[in-house]
């Protein structure tokens, strides 16, 4: 009976330690996939993810109050930037596990090894097929042209998408380039900006603007979208993937890295290779339209409708050096 009772006891405390492990996890990200996807992995391993969302200021501002008691084990991005931002500052882990950072392509992991890549969005120009005519942008250069003055639609400076965009103009171009070009862009908006992204593409299809610009998992959920007046307005653009004979399309990536002195950092690298599995990443980008990052993952047949191109994956690590001269940028061009 006594050894029994004992057993009853040991099974108890097994199931208690399993139940407890956990990961805990500060991110960016605010999609409902994301969820599901976290859920799936509490499931597989056993591994309870206490999750804490915010904007990525107020996440590396409690990251770095935290530095001698770290209170997460993963921080997660949308912005390649806010990641290299974590690493400069010391609070992230170097990732060293081959069978993890063999997965992508050459040029996406972080320099220093501290972050890894989850999924990629392109910023692309998408034009109206009705309207635009047949002489259409191939760069972004382009849109600073004065003979897209008053036909362009594309939101405000204040958007960490065109942050990063004109960071990776002035990583590629210089100041004087990325100001004049800012300044050109500014004078081509048929309308003040406003909205987002999805609102750009409407605006477009509404006969607003004959351009914009827009990220491209927002073409995805407006064509997966149950308004028909969303599907119609992906139907009336097509897309362009700017600078393809020469630096190639600006990218950013959602990614993470694990925590410097994470409490569960076996459990934050499990969980890092479980959203980076390629069962997950397909997943991604059937939910939420998003470009896988690991190598040998088909694209989905909408991604590949958009057609085929060539990443920017050199400004990509150069986005966190340029981020505050590209708001200064903005200001300065009188972009609101």
């Amino acid at each position: 009976m006594k050894s029994l009772f004992y057993f009853i006891l040991v099974a108890l405390a097994s199931s208690y330690l399993v139940s407890a492990e956990e990961v805990r996890l500060y991110t960016q990200r605010h999609y409902n996939a994301d969820r599901e996807i976290l859920a799936a992995f509490t499931k597989q391993t056993g591994i309870d993810v206490k999750v804490i969302k915010a904007g990525a200021n107020e996440l590396l501002s409690r990251l770095q109050a935290e530095k001698s008691s770290p209170q997460a084990d993963l921080y997660i991005s949308v912005d390649a930037a806010a990641l290299d931002r974590a690493d400069a500052a010391g609070l992230l882990d170097k990732v060293t596990d081959k069978d993890l950072t063999d997965r992508f392509p050459a040029g996406m992991i972080g320099q220093n090894s501290t972050w890894i890549p989850i999924t990629m969005r392109a910023r692309v120009i998408v034009y109206s097929i009705e309207r635009a005519g047949k002489n259409l942008p191939k760069t972004y250069q382009d849109l600073a042209s004065p003979e897209w003055r008053g036909r362009l639609l594309i939101r405000s400076s204040s958007s960490v998408y065109n942050q990063s965009l004109l960071a990776s103009i002035l990583a590629a171009e210089g100041r004087g380039p990325a100001l004049s070009w800012a300044s050109s862009v500014q004078k081509n908006m048929a309308r003040p900006p406003q909205g987002g992204d999805r609102d750009q593409v409407r605006a477009v299809a509404q006969g607003l603007g004959e351009l914009a610009v827009t990220n491209t998992y927002y073409l995805g959920i407006l064509e997966k979208s149950d308004d028909p007046k969303d599907r119609a307005a992906r139907a009336a653009v097509g897309v362009i993937f700017p600078n393809q004979d020469d630096r190639g399309a600006h990218v950013n990536i959602s990614g993470g890295g694990i925590v410097k002195g994470a409490k569960n950092r076996a459990q934050a690298l499990a969980l890092l290779k479980f959203l980076t599995s390629k069962k997950v990443q397909y997943t991604y980008q059937k939910l939420t339209s998003e470009f896988a990052v690991v190598s040998g993952v088909e694209r989905e047949p909408l991604q590949k409708a958009w057609g085929t191109f060539k990443p920017d994956y050199g400004s990509l690590h150069k986005l966190a050096e340029h981020h505050e001269n590209a708001v200064k940028l903005f200001d300065l061009a009188g972009w609101k």
